[in-house]
């Protein structure tokens, strides 16, 4: 490719430009671009839907009664993430929550009456969903075995972990 074209390439997509040092932008930038073409798919159909709500409602319909933390522990996002979908999710009315009759001080999530028709009206949108992103994967080259290696790597050592390393200077320790 000439220094020209390739010049033209950067320029018409900066982040790609800068390869592997974007990953970041490039995994936001696609995420956002699912979400917004899966919520087309559900405005088609005439449903109002948060691309957000998918996990912690399929997880629900799953497996009936779990509260925040295990919501969370499930889907390995953080707690206050959860808690703002559980709100968005109890605005809608399609969840409610209830004391733990084991434990007061937690919540129990379940899907309402309302929930579970909302469910059953959007899985075969879930489903069309799920196989476009097979389909996708595929198509890419099987981008889920990269990602699962991804999630690896940081467990093994974070990215904050990673940086500090390069930051510290010769008289600091490193992590």
């Amino acid at each position: 490719m000439t220094s020209e074209l390739k010049g033209r390439r950067e320029d018409a997509d900066y982040n790609r430009g800068w390869g592997a040092a974007a990953l970041g932008a490039r995994l936001r930038r696609l995420s956002e671009r699912i979400d917004r073409e899966a919520a087309a798919v559900y405005a088609r159909d005439g449903v109002r839907f948060e691309q957000r709500w998918m996990s912690v409602l399929r997880l629900l319909s799953e497996r009936d009664g779990l509260s925040v933390r295990d919501i969370a522990e499930a889907l390995v996002i953080t707690h206050p993430s959860v808690s703002q979908t559980r709100r968005s999710l109890q605005d809608a009315g399609l969840v409610a929550d209830a004391p733990d009759p084991a434990d007061a001080r937690r919540r129990i999530l379940r899907l309402t009456e309302d929930g579970a028709a909302f469910v059953a009206r959007v899985r075969p949108v879930w489903q069309a969903l799920m196989e476009a992103a097979i389909e996708l994967d595929h198509e890419a080259g099987d981008v889920i075995g990269p990602l699962n290696r991804l999630d690896e790597a940081l467990a093994r050592r974070s990215l904050y972990d990673r940086a500090v390393d390069r930051l510290a200077g010769p008289d600091e320790p490193s992590t």
